[in-house]
């Protein structure tokens, strides 16, 4: 009769308690709201791109799902340096080698990575 698992939810105490759980609706509208946080965050990203307030960088970071740390982790560069190159002038003095490990952890060419779509 359905699909059981256990889940955690908060009880009128505030402790978490097992509860179970029939079902896809939790998951699903968990994953729809997941979903619209990330396309806000992708959405703004390519806005502030586009009015010239973030680099591109900063956009193709937020539509790979990725922060500073985890974007320099994949470009094997420092995450200091990856924070500068969110900016307008950082990504603007990117030595060519680096604009190329972000390329290769971001999956685009060079060219691909200096662009920011003019639609969602």
């Amino acid at each position: 009769d359905g699909v059981r698992e256990v889940q955690y939810a908060v009880d009128e105490k505030g402790s978490y308690v097992q509860v179970s759980s029939t079902g896809w609706d939790p998951k699903n509208a968990a994953l729809i709201q997941a979903r619209e946080m990330v396309s806000a965050r992708v959405e703004a990203a390519r806005l502030r791109a586009i009015a010239g307030e973030a680099s591109p960088l900063e956009y193709h970071m937020e539509r790979c799902m990725m922060d500073p740390g985890l974007l320099a982790d994949y470009a094997a560069l420092s995450a200091r340096t990856a924070k500068r190159h969110l900016t307008p002038l950082g990504f603007a003095a990117a030595s060519a080698e680096d604009l190329q490990a972000y390329a290769r952890a971001l999956d685009l060419t060079v060219g691909e990575l200096r662009q920011v779509p003019d639609a969602p």
